[in-house]
């Protein structure tokens, strides 16, 4: 919540298995009042994982896509956010309690780099993550109603969803629902 001057927060985690979708024939697109149509007939063409750093303050997203879950890929991703990141700043983690962020082969890595501190959510509290928002605002505008042929080319689609996000972020307002009676606060 108070992060220490000059350090950056990120919000980080993964998308389970994304599915390269290749439609049999093209959506209808909406009509007022109406969701779009989509054909229920697909062939699946393969998966991939998203992984992703959102920065809590600036919005920008740090993204990458990667075949398997496993402590190497994270390994990458840590790598990847590394180079991506002012080396002068401290860099604190928010991630939840996936066995991969776990593994024997990351605290030694996180030792040999000391700018960086992963901080873990509670269990069954992954709502807190608020990379998960961000997740949740890509698969409605981009992956759901889009059909990829190849795995390629849903990577290649993920990809281009960061740009514009990262050159013009756009501010996550949340707010907090009450589960009973639905009304917001």
């Amino acid at each position: 919540m108070n992060p220490p001057d000059k350090a950056l927060v990120l919000a980080v985690d993964d998308k389970s298995p994304v599915q390269s979708l290749a439609r049999r024939r093209p959506g209808r697109p909406p009509k007022p009042g109406r969701r779009r149509i989509m054909t229920h007939d697909q062939v699946r063409r393969g998966t991939t994982r998203l992984s992703a750093a959102l920065d809590s303050l600036q919005r920008a997203v740090i993204g990458g896509s990667f075949t398997r879950p496993r402590h190497e890929e994270f390994l990458l991703f840590l790598r990847r956010i590394d180079r991506q990141t002012l080396h002068a700043r401290q860099l604190h983690l928010m991630t939840d309690h996936s066995p991969t962020h776990q593994h024997p082969k990351v605290p030694p890595w996180l030792q040999r780099h000391p700018r960086w501190r992963l901080h873990f959510t509670p269990a069954n509290s992954s709502w807190l993550n608020l990379v998960e928002r961000w997740f949740g605002q890509i698969t409605r505008q981009r992956l759901r109603p889009g059909t990829f042929k190849s795995v390629n080319l849903l990577r290649k689609a993920i990809h281009r969803c960061l740009r514009p996000k990262n050159q013009t972020p756009p501010p996550f307002v949340w707010t907090r629902q009450d589960a009973a009676t639905g009304a917001k606060d």
